[in-house]
């Protein structure tokens, strides 16, 4: 039924398969940023705590009876810590873009998103009665230009604070035209949340701002948290609003107690151990800046390839060196990248052997 499109693929050299890795092989792909993934600890204590309860799974919507204690009790660490008024767990990462993107905007609302928007936003936006706008990629003076232009009720404009693409920081700029507009910024922190800030907790930290009424924070837990799920912090107005008119929090199964268990384990080691993250983080990031001459703003290195063929060929390549590295080909991005995660847990000669050797093959 589908041999024609999937033929395409091939030729196109975009086709994709699903694979279980090696696990010897050194792990540079993935957005385990901070090796929590692989900390038995995290996962040993998380049992331990999931084991108090009568059950462990949750079982229904959280508008049922699915909104177990242990969703409670990290929903309220993480408003604390950030110094937000309310939060929700969701499902994941995309849940939560979706929850967003397809709630908050009504009828004569204007939804503004950075082109280089992740795609769950994308999709979302093609469910809203609102007029959707995209400007150009982190470019502050273009969403002013729309907000400026546009009539609307309500604007709500959706960014990144690191793009997992690009690896570029979220301008600070974006921040001052959305409050000084009123538009609801949504910010979501996928790949900034963990990585960025004095105590990693993204650039709302790292910019220094004091979270107001028309900031939302999304942050995913299966990427630097190595768990998963997601939430979502914000004023209580408008996380009330989400579980009121949110299809994706409404009608879905609420998240894994054991997950959320496991993130919230997760999060309070880096509080505690943020310095030594930073420290290991900021250490890879100089290795790569000096053997690429690059300047990067998050441990995301991202390296320009010619064609997709030939970004799988170096990708095979480096995994007989023993390694496994991203190979990102269109659409996901424009043009084909090899992209690298400075993992704080792999150690600085894994990764200077393994530049060493993307040099030699010509990258």
């Amino acid at each position: 039924m589908y041999v024609q499109e999937l033929a395409a693929l091939q030729k196109a050299n975009r086709f994709r398969a699903r694979e279980i890795f090696d696990e010897d092989l050194i792990d540079l792909a993935s957005n385990d940023y901070l090796g929590l993934a692989e900390d038995k600890t995290l996962f040993h204590a998380a049992v331990h705590e999931v084991e108090k309860y009568r059950y462990h799974a949750p079982k229904a919507s959280q508008l049922v009876n699915g909104y177990h204690p242990l969703h409670g009790v990290f929903e309220n660490y993480l408003c604390k810590i950030n110094g937000f008024e309310a939060g929700i767990v969701v499902g994941s990462g995309f849940l939560a873009n979706l929850s967003l993107i397809e709630a908050l905007p009504r009828k004569k609302d204007i939804l503004i998103l950075d082109e280089q928007y992740h795609a769950s936003g994308v999709l979302a936006s093609k469910l809203v009665d609102a007029d959707v706008v995209y400007f150009a990629h982190n470019d502050a003076t273009a969403l002013e230009r729309i907000l400026k232009e546009h009539t609307y009720q309500r604007a709500i404009v959706a960014v990144e604070g690191v793009y997992s693409m690009e690896g570029d920081l979220l301008s600070r700029d974006i921040f001052d035209v959305a409050d000084r507009y009123g538009a609801l910024l949504i910010v979501d922190e996928a790949h900034s949340s963990g990585v960025i800030g004095e105590r990693l907790l993204g650039v709302f930290e790292h910019y220094g701002i004091t979270p107001g009424k028309n900031h939302i924070k999304m942050g995913t837990l299966g990427k630097a948290m190595g768990s998963y799920g997601a939430y979502i912090l914000a004023s209580e107005e408008v996380v009330t609003f989400l579980q009121n008119r949110a299809k994706a929090i409404i009608y879905a199964t609420a998240p894994s107690v054991f997950d959320t268990a496991l993130a919230m384990e997760a999060v309070e080691k880096t509080q505690r151990e943020a310095p030594l993250f930073r420290a290991a983080l900021r250490d890879r990031m100089v290795l790569a800046e000096t053997v690429f001459g690059l300047t990067l703003e998050s441990p995301i290195v991202k390296l320009p390839v010619q064609r997709s063929h030939e970004a799988m060929r170096l990708k095979e390549i480096m995994k007989k060196e023993g390694y496994l590295i991203g190979a990102i080909r269109p659409p996901t991005v424009k043009a084909p990248v090899l992209r690298i995660i400075l993992r704080a847990n792999v150690p600085l000669d894994k990764i200077a052997y393994l530049f060493e050797k993307l040099k030699e093959a010509g990258v």
